[in-house]
């Protein structure tokens, strides 16, 4: 790129320039290449849902009174007219019913953190199923999940804060996980609510963690994870042109830029309109919270559903210990899964990297049926989650479906143990099958209907070669081979150390890679291609260059 002369710069760009070196910097990140892909504007959106958030945010805070001093209701809405409340309640119902646009705001903004988390949640997922994880990203993949937990965390603080009786009663139930806690429960309970539960600090307290704390700590974790995003270079999908060392597609300005900027336009008023035509917590008819109440039906925010059906199926027992007594009902089901499976999710990168032997450095992308086992664990997580979610609403799909309530129940207590294996097994299955599939269009082309006899009477059907593109597309992968952990001793025969684990290493490298469907060899393609040639059922394709290129082991 040819330098650009000072005379070309308006003069405030001139100025920051002379002082800051803008212009260099641009010149370098403005032409940098990302690939176009509709699943990489997942990301786009939880960034965009973020900055929604923060406007909507502050507006709010305007006029939220983060205070548990208590009040009589005399504002617009004649219901709820003369009852004693706290100053959040209150100011909650001012912003809904007297402030300019208050509702709409409000309602954007819950709007918003749903779709926030949820494209959060969906992002994490294209990126598991692709192995966009993997060196060098694993640590973008630890900040992005830890992003997703606090976003998690920010929601439930923020349903908090109105102190209406739905969000008083979650609140309740995490008083009642806080406090299972062996020993050090009532200590933590006093110091998040200030005393006895519901207190008169944890409004306030809430407040300041829910738009200084958390927000601040997800827009530092926003700042690295992009920083990595272009410091390693965007992941790409496989074919054509596109390497490991590479990256296909369009510059950041003024094409992404462009993008971008409508796209964020495009997801706000989405967003808009969901605010303006559809309901979201109407905290009006649940009226101020008090503890002796419960509302009839009461389902938090779909992102805190499968906490509170671990809660639900879980049976109730307890144990007593030294006069301590320990709650296993809620101390498994909120103190122990919870942590053990984000755990899991956050160090998969590194437990499949242990267990394959993978160190390699990887820009393209996997398609998920060429990496069966990791598609089947996804599925597996995905199926936990889900039961444990619908488990959150048994009493209403008990009550909706004129079931018994102890019935849904139990089945959702075996169903969160057998549902994620056969999950697994079928989705294993089912990617094995779809790699056979593409395997058999590789090794002898695409059906085409078209029957052909031959002088001795055999019939056959003829195929067609497929594009050069899609051979590139369906070969751009490394084969798939268990990890060897080489002989018990070396020359001098002296033991290997840590035989007995690298021994587990390697039988899990062999389940991780078991009966997935090897790419063929360029010799076995050409091989197959020359037979089908010989039996007129198609047309000779194996001398093209693509062919040749693609299945040249990249292994």
């Amino acid at each position: 790129m040819t330098a650009v002369s000072d005379k070309e710069f308006p003069p405030p760009v001139k100025y920051l320039d002379d002082r800051l070196g803008i212009a260099k910097i641009g010149r370098k990140n403005l032409r940098k290449v990302f690939p176009d892909h509709w699943s990489f504007m997942l990301g786009e959106i939880a960034l965009y849902s973020f900055i929604i958030l923060i406007l909507t945010g502050i507006f709010l805070t305007f006029w939220f009174k983060p205070s548990m001093g208590e009040v009589e209701y005399q504002g617009s809405y004649s219901l709820l007219k003369g009852l004693h409340m706290s100053e959040a309640y209150a100011s909650t119902l001012d912003i809904t019913f007297d402030v300019r646009g208050g509702l709409l705001i409000r309602q954007i903004h819950h709007w918003a953190a749903v779709l926030f988390i949820a494209a959060m949640m969906v992002h994490l997922l294209r990126i598991f199923f692709t192995g966009a994880f993997r060196k060098p990203r694993e640590l973008n993949w630890v900040i992005g999940f830890t992003m997703l937990f606090l976003g998690i965390i920010e929601g439930f603080i923020g349903y908090g804060l109105p102190d209406d009786l739905l969000s008083g009663t979650g609140l309740r139930i995490t008083q009642g996980m806080i406090g299972a806690s062996p020993v050090i429960g009532t200590y933590l309970n006093f110091f998040i609510f200030g005393g006895e539960f519901p207190g008169d600090d944890f409004v306030s307290r809430f407040f300041t963690i829910h738009v200084l704390l958390i927000p601040g700590l997800i827009l530092a974790l926003v700042t690295v994870h992009l920083f990595l995003v272009v410091y390693h270079k965007h992941t790409q999908y496989a074919g054509p042109g596109r390497t490991e060392k590479n990256v296909v597609g369009y510059p950041l300005f003024p094409v992404y830029t462009a993008k971008a900027g409508g796209f964020f336009f495009v997801v706000f008023g989405i967003t808009a309109l969901m605010g303006a035509l559809l309901q979201i917590n109407p905290v009006w008819l649940y009226g101020p919270y008090n503890p002796a109440e419960v509302t009839a039906g009461s389902q938090p925010d779909w992102y805190m559903g499968w906490l509170e059906g671990s809660v639900r199926i879980m049976p109730g027992f307890e144990s007593h210990f030294w006069g301590i007594t320990l709650s296993w009902n809620l101390i498994i089901p909120a103190l122990l899964i919870p942590p053990a499976f984000v755990t899991l999710v956050a160090l998969y990168p590194f437990i499949e990297s242990w267990i394959t032997g993978d160190k390699r450095e990887h820009h393209l992308l996997d398609r998920p049926r060429n990496m069966p086992t990791r598609t089947g664990i996804g599925a597996a997580f995905i199926t936990f989650y889900a039961l444990l979610w619908i488990g959150g609403g048994n009493d209403l799909i008990a009550t909706h479906f004129g079931l018994s309530l102890n019935n849904v129940t139990w089945f959702l207590r075996f169903a969160v143990f057998i549902g994620p294996v056969l999950a697994f097994w079928v989705t294993r299955r089912v990617a094995i099958s779809l790699q056979r599939a593409d395997n058999d269009r590789l090794m002898h082309g695409l059906e085409t209907g078209v029957i052909v006899r031959s002088p001795e009477g055999k019939y056959t059907e003829k195929h067609a070669p497929i594009s050069n593109y899609e051979a590139y597309s369906l070969t751009a992968h490394n084969r798939m081979l268990p990890l060897d952990i080489g002989p018990e001793t070396d020359d001098n025969g002296v033991r290997a150390p840590r035989r007995a684990l690298n021994k587990l290493r390697a039988r899990l490298s062999r389940f991780y890679y078991a009966d997935a469907i090897q790419k063929p060899t360029t010799h076995e393609l050409e091989a197959a291609h020359e037979h089908a040639h010989d039996s007129d059922e198609i047309h000779d394709i194996s001398e093209t260059e693509t062919y040749r290129e693609v299945t040249s082991d990249r292994s």
